[in-house]
């Protein structure tokens, strides 16, 4: 309930009085439609009130901050996202007398969106009276589709170069961001939207019912840290934002009630995959329904076309750029740089710091148990799988400045 002390004044908002009358009324709903809102913790309400007005406040929260520092650095990896402008592809083809299925392009939400296009390569899949499956690719994109397609009854071949843990995959955050990386706005279809949409529904569901440790899915708060609220961005009528739906609501913690720098932070629950446990897993449980794995590189679709198998589903991300010859993939490169695992720190943050100029990306950090994860770069069209020392020296000693600047808390 809010406690308001001090005179009255005489004229009062009505987002005032419904808190001042109704003891119902949440809090935060109060902060962001009062006068009160700017500063997040108790004014007079009037000029004349020599009395403040106070306004209770929940009470500190607590996290332990991240030991950020360079000699706590234990490995930094690289990741080429396989990005098109358009956005992925999913659709059937053929490749002389087989059934050729495309699934490919997620750039960096391949983790997260790979149950909902697996599932619905499948049902391209069982359109064909045959019931033998090539999967070429070993990644998330190729282990979830193989697995959609077991559960349909298909006998399945994974077909790839490389298997966990030398895979992309591997070198992701793994947060559920079905948006990161993804489409450029401009060439959104609603035909392509929809596609979207179910492979981002198919797929939030899935991962739900994934969570647990044997999978490494699991929920921890996100902490946005920013110095001003701004109205999340809906989109338009035409192309609504990607995120609609799938967004788990906020809670703004204002002023004193969090241990961060900024003036506010934005917190809701996020899922997280640990890849190096998941990927393993997703492995062991394809091939317990009897799956195999085959290693082998395709350098032409007329090598592919010689497999025994009757259907063809091309999970090859990057790969689909010289084997199909898709021109518009380009790399979107990742990098992160991870210090040694903390018990007592188990969430996720995002900015804490003002953006650098020129920064591909802002800055942000996940607890996981194979180590500190920091975060914050995409670098269109590059192609190395070297370390870009700038950018991690960029990427850490900010991540060093926002939890140097952490005050502590209650708990």
């Amino acid at each position: 309930m809010i406690a308001v002390l001090g005179a009255p004044c005489s004229v009062r908002s009505r987002a005032e009085s419904r808190a001042a009358y109704n003891p119902r009324m949440k809090r935060r709903t109060f902060l962001t439609t009062s006068s009160m809102a700017a500063v997040g913790f108790g004014v007079s309400a009037c000029s004349s009130n020599p009395k403040p007005a106070l306004v209770a406040r929940r009470p500190p929260l607590y996290l332990a901050p991240v030991k950020a520092s360079w000699d706590r650095i234990i490995r930094t990896t690289v990741g080429l996202r396989p990005h098109r402008d358009a956005g992925f592809v999913l659709k059937p083809d053929k490749l002389g007398d087989k059934l050729l299925v495309h699934n490919y392009g997620h750039g960096g939400a391949g983790m997260s969106l790979a149950w909902g296009t697996g599932l619905m390569a499948a049902e391209f899949a069982t359109e064909h009276q045959s019931r033998q499956a090539a999967v070429i690719g070993c990644g998330s994109v190729g282990l979830t589709c193989a697995r959609q397609l077991q559960r349909r009854g298909f006998e399945v071949t994974i077909y790839a170069l490389a298997v966990p843990p030398n895979v992309t995959s591997n070198m992701s955050l793994a947060g559920f961001t079905p948006e990161s990386g993804l489409v450029v706005a401009e060439q959104r279809t609603p035909q392509w939207d929809a596609q979207y949409r179910r492979a981002a529904d198919i797929s939030y569901r899935q991962l739900q019912l994934l969570a647990g440790p044997h999978f490494g899915v699991s929920w921890l708060d996100n902490y946005s840290l920013v110095e001003e609220l701004r109205p999340p961005n809906p989109g338009t009528p035409e192309r609504p934002s990607l995120m609609a739906g799938l967004a788990v609501g906020q809670d703004v913690l204002g002023p004193g009630e969090h241990p961060f720098a900024t003036k506010y932070a934005l917190r809701s629950p996020q899922i997280r995959i640990e890849p190096s446990i998941y990927l393993e897993n997703l492995v062991r449980d394809f091939q317990l329904w009897g799956g195999r794995i085959v290693i082998r590189k395709f350098e032409t679709p007329r090598e592919l076309a010689t497999l025994r198998e009757p259907i063809v589903i091309n999970c090859t991300g990057l790969g689909a750029k010289d084997l199909f010859g898709d021109q518009e993939l380009v790399p979107l490169k990742g990098q992160l740089t991870v210090m040694a695992p903390q018990s007592d720190v188990n969430y996720h943050t995002n900015g804490g710091v003002p953006p650098v100029p020129g920064a591909s990306l802002g800055i942000h950090m996940m607890a996981r148990n194979d180590g500190i994860i920091l975060g914050g770069t995409s670098q269109r069209g590059v192609w190395t799988l070297e370390p870009d020392e700038v950018e991690r020296k960029r990427v850490v000693d900010s991540h060093i400045a926002v939890f140097a600047a952490m005050k502590g808390g209650r708990a």
